[in-house]
């Protein structure tokens, strides 16, 4: 235990310091790219924005010139016809969910690597294309799971791995958000079913503390049960508003994990044993400081950390394992499993049964 909680913020993952940069193209300049992907490679010693790419080559020009490093800016179009390939050596994927699929597959033809945000893809069908043709093209895929990077989560991980609570018995899990606050136009693509997926709440924010569940426990969800529910107007096209899902995992373990958008800014993550519990909570924001805890035989210690950039760890990671030629975790087929758990995660909430994976 004392080995797992000392050094709290190391890289475990990290063997070597002096790598060869990777530049890097950014598709899709949504504000989260603008202020926290970019930026990220901007502090990075081993990356670096050269290239950004929109549907819109105005927007495009304006995010490179308020880059540090980014000299060239392409549309989407101009993108998948190959303009710019000698200027990049990997993308970074941040459109909206259903767009995925299109631009990796454009990638793997020019043998550029691929780091693709969460979920990876609005359907398995898709998501199962996009791993295909990574491998078939063979260049790495590694979907954006920042928290598998967050030195509380993989501390928590090391914890329930080497025992410290027991067997993992429980997992509570939520995460909730108001996102007409956040982003006030009701038309936009995280409410449309034909970008997003099949809805909201759980596509968005659920799948938090469904792969960070997975990832601690290294665990794999076999069944899935869930209710959801839409009453406000702005909801009207997805079924889950709020949802609540639980999954019982291969090895046992009962989860339940809960998700909203239409709810205060909320977020945690506990793991129950038989001999005690450990907790991340705020879990799941980026922008706000997590708290650790670790509770065994009635004694609690709460572990104050240097809190780090989680999309810097991310990057550093993903750029780290390329130059190693490491393997990388979370790779495509992790990211498939959690795209197969959401939609059983609907099946279930709209037939009211309890759905297995192996049906999906």
């Amino acid at each position: 235990m004392d080995d797992a909680l000392s050094e709290f913020g190391r890289r475990d993952w990290q063997t070597e310091s002096d790598l060869e940069l990777l530049r890097f193209a950014m598709i899709g300049l949504g504000w989260w790219t603008r202020e926290e992907a970019i930026p990220a490679t901007e502090q990075s010693d081993w990356c670096e924005t050269t290239v950004v790419v929109s549907g819109d080559h105005d927007k495009a020009e304006d995010v490179a010139e308020s880059a540090e490093r980014a000299e060239t800016a392409i549309t989407y179009d101009e993108f998948h016809d190959g303009a710019a390939t000698d200027e990049y050596d990997a993308v970074y994927i941040a459109t909206p969910n259903a767009k995925h699929l299109e631009f990796a597959e454009s990638a793997a033809e020019f043998g550029k690597a691929v780091l693709c945000e969460k979920p990876m893809e609005a359907t398995p069908e898709r998501a199962r294309r996009m791993v295909g043709t990574c491998e078939d093209a063979d260049v790495p895929l590694m979907v954006a799971y920042r928290m598998q990077t967050e030195p509380a989560v993989r501390r928590a991980r090391e914890l329930v791995q080497n025992g410290a609570i027991g067997d993992p018995v429980l997992v509570h899990g939520s995460m909730s958000q108001r996102l007409l606050e956040m982003i006030p136009n009701p038309d936009q693509w995280r409410l449309n079913p034909d970008l997003s997926g099949p809805g909201a709440s759980v596509m968005d924010l659920g799948i938090y503390p469904l792969n960070t569940a997975r990832f601690v426990l290294d665990a794999e969800p076999a069944e899935v049960s869930a209710f959801a529910r839409s009453d406000d107007d702005a909801f009207d096209d997805v079924p889950d508003e709020v949802a609540t899902f639980e999954i019982r995992f291969d090895d046992g373990t009962l989860s339940a994990c809960s998700a909203s958008q239409n709810a205060a800014q909320s977020s945690h993550l506990k793991v129950v044993g038989t001999e005690g519990e450990v907790s991340v909570e705020p879990a799941f924001f980026d922008r706000q400081n997590r708290k650790f805890a670790l509770e065994v035989g009635g004694n609690r210690a709460n572990v104050e950390y240097e809190q780090v950039d989680q999309m810097l760890e991310e990057f550093d990671y993903f750029v780290h394992q390329i130059r190693t030629d490491g393997e990388i975790h979370p790779d495509g087929r992790h990211g498939l499993t959690d795209i197969e758990a959401m939609h059983a995660v609907y099946e279930s909430a709209e037939t009211g049964s309890t759905v297995s994976l192996s049906d999906i």
